[in-house]
């Protein structure tokens, strides 16, 4: 067998993984928090995007989109000590 031929899927499998993906968020994605809280923008490192912030009620905690080289995904908004950014939950009232 020849050996081009059997290299052709891979070559496939190579040009398929450069397709641009779209992004988790974007600008007009109604979750993103316009205006952060003064403490949240306080305790943030540095290094993460204060622009595309949601606040995701499964856990109560901050998460913004990054874009990496590959693909733009959530991760957790973090402190300069590497802990999530989250919101206290309210404790549920007793029932009767």
């Amino acid at each position: 067998m020849d050996i081009r031929i059997s290299l052709l899927p891979m070559a496939f499998l190579v040009l398929a993984a450069c397709d641009v993906g779209t992004g988790t968020t974007d600008s007009t994605d109604p979750r993103v928090i316009n205006d952060l809280p003064e403490t949240v923008t306080s305790i943030a490192a540095p290094f993460q995007n204060l622009e595309m912030v949601v606040l995701l009620p499964e856990d109560n905690c901050y998460w913004y989109s990054h874009t990496g080289p590959v693909e733009t995904t959530l991760l957790p908004l973090r402190t300069t000590q590497g802990r999530p950014i989250c919101v206290k939950r309210e404790k549920a009232a007793p029932v009767q």
